[in-house]
């Protein structure tokens, strides 16, 4: 890891997003998946989106990356069964 590497956002994909003009929402979901699936394990993943926050959402406000990594900190919906015996008799 060089010494300017942030450990937070190590391929820089977050602060790139924030630099990119015109960058949509559905973009800034796959790069905060990219972003997500990077995450070491054992490392906790909603530590580290808090901390971005921190750090952009005061610049940032309206960004559609402050929104996704917002929305990655609601809680999970509930998961609903769907399919089934029951349904396939109706």
């Amino acid at each position: 890891m060089s010494i300017d590497q942030d450990p937070i956002d190590p391929k820089g994909l977050i602060r790139e997003s924030y630099r990119i003009d015109g960058i949509t929402p559905e973009e800034c979901r796959s790069i905060f998946l990219d972003w997500a699936i990077s995450v070491p394990v054992g490392e906790d993943s909603l530590d580290h989106i808090r901390a971005l926050l921190s750090r952009y959402r005061g610049d940032h406000a309206d960004h559609p990356m402050t929104a996704v990594l917002s929305s990655a900190l609601a809680p999970a919906k509930a998961a609903r069964r769907r399919g089934g015996a029951r349904a396939r008799r109706a």
